[in-house]
């Protein structure tokens, strides 16, 4: 049985050997490698599978070789659903260009690694926070990259994962706001980057229509707090004009009522025997001595108007003066004994009330 695995496993064995020529510096790094993957204490890495191992340990070197910033680490790992795991893991400095700093990247080997893509965290630096809306990391510093979402193994490698962030991250940096988006000849793009570009196009799309909705939501939000307050005050002068409309009800009520009474009234006086010379028949006093009280008041009242008649008479020049001194004595005798009598029956009413 022993034979058969080693047998399987001497392709990659062979492989090894050409990897294994690194410059006297690397050879720390793959000793360390070796020693972790053959572990056996209780602080073993979770990695079982003895023809996995083997590929871990060649990804790791090629990674290591072409990019000798990273260096090789053993650490617990906690996964989001509580699982702690001891992997492997790689970080160092990733430069993407001589204007812009460097990213530093962790890439944790998961324990079903190839199967499963690696876990990769890009670290704030000194003085540089991760920027808002980063199409490819999260301000946590996760990263998701269509690489990692369309992880397949074989092809896919650390190596490849590697080179892949530093297309990305020369398109839009973690650290600066600005996005690069050369226009680029079609022949030229591979299919890995003609995906990584439109990735990174539809997800400032979606960030600009988020902004776009939000302002939407703010604004009809406000429109909603002023219909609310449209719909109060309706409903306030709906109130209003219902307590209206029930005054105006009872107030008809009334009017009807009182008009019922004044046409009884005229059917049982039959005005249509009334001739316009005795129109004043149509009036009824209490009494006698109301009846004397109100001749007298008209008399006085239309002596009045007479008087006011002449006057306008003699400015007019359609009266002689002497004759309207004569008119004003008579009338204003007559108006006297009007007005006395007037004020002789009040008195008299006066003193029979008290």
């Amino acid at each position: 049985m022993y034979v058969i695995i080693w047998w399987s496993l001497r392709p990659l064995l062979i492989q090894q050997k050409h990897i294994d020529n690194f410059t006297m510096s690397s050879t720390s790094s793959i000793q360390f490698i070796d020693g972790a993957l053959s572990c056996t204490s209780p602080f073993a890495l979770s990695y079982t599978d003895p023809y996995k191992k083997l590929l871990i340990r060649k990804h790791l070197i090629l990674l290591l070789q072409n990019f000798p910033s990273f260096r090789p680490s053993v650490e617990a790992f906690t996964h989001n659903n509580g699982n702690i795991v001891n992997l492997l893991f790689a970080a160092g400095e990733l430069h993407v260009s001589n204007s812009t700093v460097p990213i530093n990247l962790t890439i944790w080997l998961h324990e079903d690694y190839p199967n499963t893509p690696p876990i990769v965290f890009v670290s704030s630096n000194l003085g540089s926070q991760i920027q808002q809306d980063h199409p490819f990391v999260d301000p946590s510093g996760s990263t998701l990259t269509p690489y990692l979402q369309t992880w397949l193994s074989p092809p896919c490698n650390l190596l490849d994962l590697v080179r892949n962030f530093v297309k990305l991250f020369s398109l839009v940096h973690p650290f600066n706001n600005s996005s690069t988006f050369a226009s680029i000849e079609p022949s030229l793009v591979s299919r890995r980057q003609a995906m990584d570009r439109l990735s990174c196009g539809l997800h400032y799309d979606m960030m600009a229509l988020r902004t776009e909705s939000e302002n939407d939501i703010e604004y009809l939000s406000t429109i909603q707090a002023e219909m609310v307050k449209r719909v109060d005050v309706t409903k306030y002068m709906i109130v209003k004009l219902e307590a209206e409309k029930r005054n105006l009800k009872k107030k008809v009520k009334e009017m009807t009522e009182e008009a019922d009474v004044v046409m009884n009234w005229i059917k049982a006086h039959d005005h249509d025997n009334i001739s316009a010379n005795n129109i004043e028949d149509v009036f009824e006093t209490a009494d006698d001595e109301s009846q004397v009280v109100l001749e007298c008041a008209a008399a006085d009242l239309a002596i009045e108007d007479l008087m006011y008649a002449l006057d306008k008479a003699v400015e007019e020049e359609v009266m002689s003066f002497d004759l309207y001194i004569k008119q004003v004595r008579s009338l204003a005798r007559e108006q006297f004994f009007h007005r006395a009598k007037l004020v002789k029956l009040n008195a008299m009413r006066n003193r029979l009330q008290n």
